[in-house]
């Protein structure tokens, strides 16, 4: 996955040590389908995610993500969950937590394909039969359930 320079700057200075970074996940809505990606670093299945950039407003990343990772265009509908990851930990040794602000997008326009690599494929799936996948982590998951709930407003962790 590609580092963000801000990030590879950072890290130049204080190693491995644990960051707290702000991302997005964009949920991807087409009708009754969600837009999922197949994650080239684990294996595991995803809707479209990223770090936002200094100064970017988080609603721009959403859009800039999916079409930078999956060559489609949205429209960002709400802010549907706030919450905090635990730590993690990759292969070489950085140290992450991230604030997560998931959006529910709308579909425009775009045939994905998996554009910078972040992804190795890139498809539509059946919203009905999301948990029938195996290989998509249960906090993903509620990424998606949040933004397609009924509920208004955004749900906030206590």
């Amino acid at each position: 996955m590609p580092i963000p320079d801000f990030i590879v700057d950072l890290r130049r200075s204080i190693g491995t040590a644990p960051l707290w970074l702000s991302g997005v996940t964009a949920v991807i809505i087409r009708d009754d389908e969600v837009l999922l990606g197949r994650r080239s670093d684990n294996g595991r299945l995803a809707p479209i995610s990223g770090i936002i950039e200094p100064g970017e407003e988080p609603a721009t990343t959403a859009v800039r993500e999916a079409l930078e990772e999956a060559n489609v265009q949205v429209e960002v509908e709400r802010l549907a969950w706030v919450h905090t990851t635990p730590e993690i930990t990759y292969p070489n040794g950085d140290r992450t937590a991230y604030l997560d602000l998931t959006f529910r997008c709308r579909y425009v326009s775009g045939d994905p394909y998996p554009a910078d690599g972040e992804a190795s494929e890139v498809f539509w799936h059946p919203l009905a039969r999301l948990d029938e996948l195996d290989d998509m982590p249960d906090d993903q998951k509620a990424r998606v359930r949040a933004a397609t709930s009924d509920e208004v407003a955004a749900r906030f962790e206590a």
